[in-house]
């Protein structure tokens, strides 16, 4: 899950369906997990800090059942109450450096997440049984390795996810195969068996859901992504975006 504070020109952002004159504006903004994609960038010159939660943490942090934020967009604001984006991003705009900027959002995101309760252990289990397994579990082999019943790790996922398991499985498969450096594999179908598809059309058929992209010209874009960033120190990869992770909780 991702919250995005930015200052200066507003993120334009259409999903599939819409055209560019039908874009949503965004200096700052809230994304749920979801398993469509959109497309985002700037006119303009992008300030931005860009903070990824793990569904966990984001649950933490904002402290609302996660179901209200899937497939959707939302003003920080109204879950962190009013004023508290231009409270954090006035901070962020007058900052002398990109490392002051990262301390500024680490004491924002400790201060609250003190507060919190501790997320329930069996939470926990499942969401590391799934990702430890990288997503190749079905329900029913999350509710025997927990000892649960499917309606209540179906419960758990929508309040504390957003999402149902089959659902997530899919993302989480997804996101490993983008992750997984390109010379760890020799040709797409290896990087299909190694992420966990059945085979090359299965993952072929879950990357133009996902994405709409095929893997190898997706791959390709991350793979460029990964080594502009590693030439860049402060992570602020270019005035389009500041590629800062800033948390990983």
């Amino acid at each position: 899950m991702t919250l995005l504070l930015g200052w200066g020109e507003p993120l334009h952002v259409l999903d599939n369906s819409a055209d560019e004159a039908r874009a949503e504006r965004w200096l700052s903004m809230l994304a749920g997990l979801r398993a469509t994609n959109l497309l985002a960038g700037y006119q303009g010159a992008g300030r931005a800090i860009e903070v990824e939660f793990t569904p966990i943490g984001a649950y933490l942090y904002l402290g609302i059942p996660l179901h209200h934020l899937a497939n959707a967009l939302a003003e920080p604001d109204d879950i962190l109450g009013t004023g508290w984006t231009l409270r954090i991003t006035e901070r962020l705009a007058a900052a002398r450096d990109w490392a002051s900027r990262w301390a500024i959002i680490d004491d924002t995101l400790a201060e609250r997440l003190a507060d919190r309760p501790p997320v329930s252990p069996l939470v926990a289990e499942v969401w590391h049984e799934l990702w430890s397994h990288r997503g190749g579990m079905t329900t029913s082999e999350l509710c025997r390795n927990t000892g649960r019943g499917s309606r209540r790790v179906q419960a758990l996922f929508r309040e504390h996810i957003g999402i149902p398991p089959q659902t997530l499985s899919r993302i989480i498969r997804f996101q490993y195969a983008l992750r997984l450096p390109s010379h760890h594999y020799r040709s797409l179908a290896e990087l299909a068996a190694m992420s966990g598809y059945h085979d090359q059309a299965h993952m072929n058929r879950d990357f133009r859901s996902l994405s709409s992209h095929t893997p190898g010209r997706l791959c390709g874009l991350v793979n460029l992504e990964t080594t502009d960033a590693a030439s860049d120190p402060d992570g602020c990869v270019s005035d389009f975006f500041a590629r800062a992770r800033a948390a990983d909780l």
